[in-house]
């Protein structure tokens, strides 16, 4: 089970990162969601892993099944997406209040690209008690537009229209 709440940031936190990578992420399926994913490490050059996840609908929780993938496994599920351009994030972790804290720019240098972030609670109690600074910027976790599957059918299915642009930004 995957316990979650997010945030629309406008910067990066001024926080010590513990992480940094470089995420290209891909959907196969939006319903469930089925998406892959390549992770370079940046602080650790050629450190380089992949994943497949599925998760269920849902806001603050939901069930997530997540898969090591070889780099083979990858590029052949990446194959099927008809030469569909992946997700780019900017992903970098930090300590925060005694979580960890995910920041992510999405398609940094893009007009449809944003930044968000998200803190993993081992509750649905948890979750709902923490109080985010208001440097977190507005809570999106309950929006049901506002999720990387949209983002991607929004931006890779449909073709980018001025109007979906203007949204995730």
């Amino acid at each position: 089970m995957e316990i979650e709440r997010k945030w629309r940031m406008r910067q990066k936190p001024a926080l010590p990162e513990r992480t940094h990578r470089r995420v290209l992420q891909s959907y196969l399926c939006l319903l469930p969601e089925v998406r892959i994913r390549r992770y370079e490490d940046l602080m650790n050059p050629g450190c380089v892993s992949y994943d497949l996840t599925i998760k269920s609908e849902g806001t603050l929780a939901r069930e997530e099944i997540i898969k090591e993938l070889s780099a083979q496994e990858y590029e052949a599920l990446l194959g099927m997406l008809g030469g569909r351009a992946p997700i780019v994030k900017d992903h970098r972790t930090y300590d925060y209040a005694g979580y960890t804290l995910e920041y992510s720019e999405v398609d940094p240098g893009t007009s449809t690209g944003f930044s968000y972030a998200e803190v993993e609670f081992p509750t649905v109690a948890e979750a709902e008690a923490f109080r985010a600074p208001d440097w977190f910027g507005t809570e999106s976790t309950q929006d049901t537009l506002f999720r990387m599957k949209t983002y991607w059918k929004d931006t890779r299915l449909s073709g980018e229209s001025e109007d979906e642009s203007a949204k995730w930004r």
